[in-house]
């Protein structure tokens, strides 16, 4: 700023308004064509933008005033607007909004709200540059896309708000953690379903275990499983189940890291080189022999985790873990949180391991949780094996088997320390 020193402070407004609506109406002169009329360009945005300014200066900040002008802008606006029905028929409304958004971005640099005037003026810039690669994100976009979306803003934006934030009864339970960790886990699990939705058409089998093991590996081992019946892969769909297990141990260290720094210090690294052995075993075993590159089908595409039934399930499941913990932790000391552990690992991994990362240490200590959620994965490795097992063609069901058994062992190691 020292270069404008010489000038008094409403210049140097004058010129950053004029630089921000320049550059808003340089977008709409490379946007004119001749089959069609069209509003504004380099000259017409910054006249725009100078008398936005112009009105909060004379105004001495008065919103009526300002109000009045933007009013008569908009009039003008409209006019032009209807101009271009009259004239081509066009009926697109770009370039007046535009025009509104350079008049309320001359009133904030008056007020000198410069962060907000360049975050509109680059917004504007985006929307309108970025017209075509919009227009084909919408048509991608499903209904079903919209509504989990929707979901994902109630469930964080507008019932967790509501929820108190204190702990009730003997069990401390704190209906606004509960709910906190249902987004998060929600949030985890719907970034991979998007992901494995964005690269459906163009995802290898691998590819889809990857992000499906970010979702629930669980449900890709079933899937996986499924499909080895038809398809004579095994080594494929073996190695591509185990990949998913060691994604669920990348899920579950991101969850630790968001609830329990305490628990998450003392399972990173495990955690880590389980997840790294897991998926190189896996990308390793899946190049043996019979592998080919398979695309992905829609019949990788997993159930939407943001459903309402689903996230009441698991508040419902989490809580339930909470005092099945603190039971078993008051009447049968450590091998009950371990039995448990043992028990919930096969059923639900998630709600158990979000447990304990909430338990009381007077109740649970350190070691006796990180144990449990070390017990509990391997617990899930365990039951993901006779899935695998179960619904695998033979070959495919052995290997798969024999993998998930396999890094279940190697889970249990870090117990010895």
């Amino acid at each position: 700023m020292k270069y404008f020193e010489w000038l008094p402070p409403e210049g140097v407004q004058l010129i950053f308004v004029l630089f921000l609506s320049f550059l808003i109406g340089l977008e709409r002169e490379e946007r004119k064509t001749d089959d069609h009329y069209a509003f504004g360009g380099v000259r017409t945005f910054p006249l725009i933008g100078l008398i936005g300014y112009a009105m909060a200066l004379l105004s001495a900040g008065e919103l009526l005033p300002q109000a009045l002008g933007f009013a008569v802008v908009a009039g003008f606006l409209l006019m032009s607007y209807r101009h271009k029905l009259d004239t081509s028929g066009h009926a697109g409304v770009t370039s007046e909004l535009s025009g509104l958004t350079t008049y309320l971005v001359g009133a904030l640099v008056y007020r000198e709200l410069f962060w907000i005037a360049i975050t509109l003026t680059v917004s504007s810039l985006l929307l309108l540059e970025l017209k075509t690669r919009l227009e084909s994100l919408a048509r991608r976009i499903d209904t079903t896309d919209i509504l989990t979306f929707a979901t994902f803003l109630l469930l964080s934006a507008v019932i967790l708000p509501l929820l108190p934030n204190q702990p009730f009864s003997q069990f401390q339970i704190n209906p606004f953690k509960i709910w906190l960790i249902v987004v998060a886990v929600s949030a985890v699990s719907y970034g991979g379903y998007v992901l494995q939705r964005l690269t459906k058409a163009q995802g290898s089998v691998l590819l889809a275990a990857l992000l499906g093991g970010a979702y629930s590996s669980t449900v890709t081992t079933v899937v996986l499983a499924r499909r080895s019946l038809h398809e004579e892969q095994a080594h494929l769909f073996s190695g591509g189940i185990l990949i998913a297990s060691g994604m669920m141990y990348l899920r579950l260290a991101i969850l630790l890291a968001l609830f329990n720094q305490e628990l998450m210090h003392r399972l990173a690294l495990p955690f880590v080189v389980l997840a790294v052995l897991a998926m190189l075993a896996g990308w390793l075993w899946s190049r043996r022999g019979d592998a080919v590159a398979l695309k992905a089908t829609r019949e990788f595409e997993s159930r939407n985790p943001l459903e309402i039934g689903a996230a009441l399930l698991f508040a419902l499941l989490f809580v339930a873990m909470l005092v099945a913990t603190h039971m078993a932790v008051e009447f049968l000391g450590e091998t009950g949180v371990y039995t448990l552990a043992a028990v919930m690992g096969a059923i639900d991994v998630d709600p158990f391991i979000m447990g304990m990362t909430q338990a009381s240490p007077a109740f649970t200590p350190l070691q006796v949780a990180s144990s449990g959620v070390l017990i509990a994965a391997a617990s899930n490795n365990v039951a993901k094996a006779i899935y695998a097992f179960a619904l695998s063609s033979r070959q495919a069901g052995v290997q798969s088997a024999c993998l998930l058994l396999g890094l279940a062992v190697l889970s249990l190691i870090p117990l010895i320390w």
